[in-house]
């Protein structure tokens, strides 16, 4: 039986990421094009008819300089190498390579950019700006501001320290009232329970009522009891808010009220993570609630937190001047 061709392997790799693992549709889109685009560079490289097991580390490492010469980070290229050692692992497991070549180039080198996370002050006067105070979130698909959804919005990320995709994907039923607690589906479509805050319970009744009666004016009776929580102000399509505009939204309301104009959903997040750490915040408490599947992933906030330490004792300590 003759050699399955580059794309074809690369093909059946995907569809087995999709279908069998479970992953996100975020990480099938950006293997399928990191993975497609290596595929396509050995097509060039070794001809039409080549077969995977003529494929060695140093096209692998070719290929990472085609990528710097275009002017791609390295953050970029070591997102492509992740992808082409997944790929090589299956292809090892699947009995079409004798090895992964992919594991004999080294990852390149990035720099530890730790998030900038705003201080628990500064998170605390913005949700108390929302407690009954209309936020200034415009855009194309939010033309006029929904305050109460958009307390909701800040409350669970910065409460529950979610996820954007993951707040987007709760519906209805994800709030468990009895347990005080929100299910969420992760990465890897992994379930987890967090914690619901007060606060956050508060800013969700307030919404509630707001929510089924824009559901009941657009007709769209469904949706009450079974549909997104967090919805689109139109009512559109399923009514679901998307991952942009909630980015558009938070980065709105951050700015209005003096937060760096680099904020984000995931900066709620890092925050969500940081405070409890300084606050005292078992690591794997945190580990558990953030859903990160290695120790290592939430460690970082403890770099965070020493990072600021060393701050404040550099601008303060006299033997530190």
């Amino acid at each position: 039986m003759a050699d399955q061709t580059l794309p074809m392997l690369a093909e059946q790799f995907l569809a087995m990421l999709a279908n069998e693992r479970g992953a996100s549709e975020h990480t099938v889109r950006a293997y399928a094009r990191e993975v497609r685009n290596f595929a396509d560079y050995l097509r060039e490289t070794l001809g039409n008819g080549a077969s995977v097991k003529q494929v060695e580390h140093l096209h692998i490492r070719a290929y990472l300089g085609l990528l710097y010469e275009r002017g791609l980070t390295k953050a970029s290229a070591a997102r492509a190498l992740a992808a082409v050692r997944s790929w090589f692992k299956w292809l090892a497991k699947e009995g079409k390579v004798a090895q992964n070549p992919a594991l004999l180039v080294s990852t390149p080198k990035l720099p530890k950019h730790l998030p900038r996370v705003p201080s628990m002050e500064e998170v605390n006067r913005v949700l108390n700006s929302l407690d009954g105070e209309g936020p200034v979130a415009k855009d194309k698909h939010d033309a006029v501001a929904w305050p109460e959804r958009d307390r909701v919005i800040f409350e669970l990320l910065y409460g529950c320290g979610i996820r954007n995709s993951e707040l987007v994907g709760l519906d209805m039923g994800s709030v468990k009232w009895r347990d005080d607690a929100v299910l969420v589906r992760g990465k890897g479509r992994k379930e987890r329970l967090v914690p619901l805050g007060d606060e956050a319970a508060v800013a969700l009744k307030a919404y509630m009522p707001l929510r089924e009666a824009k559901l009941l004016a657009a007709g769209k009776e469904a949706l009450v009891h079974d549909g997104p929580l967090v919805m689109n102000l139109r009512m559109r399509g399923d009514c679901r808010l998307t991952t942009r505009s909630v980015g558009r939204i938070v980065k709105a309301i951050a700015l209005s009220r003096g937060l760096a104009a680099d904020v984000h959903p995931h900066t709620l997040r890092h925050a969500f993570g940081t405070h409890m750490l300084e606050e005292g915040a078992d690591l794997r408490a945190i580990q558990e609630m953030l859903g990160h599947e290695r120790l290592s992933t939430t460690q970082r906030y403890t770099q965070l937190t020493v990072g600021q330490v060393q701050k404040v004792y550099d601008e303060t300590h006299p033997r530190a001047k």
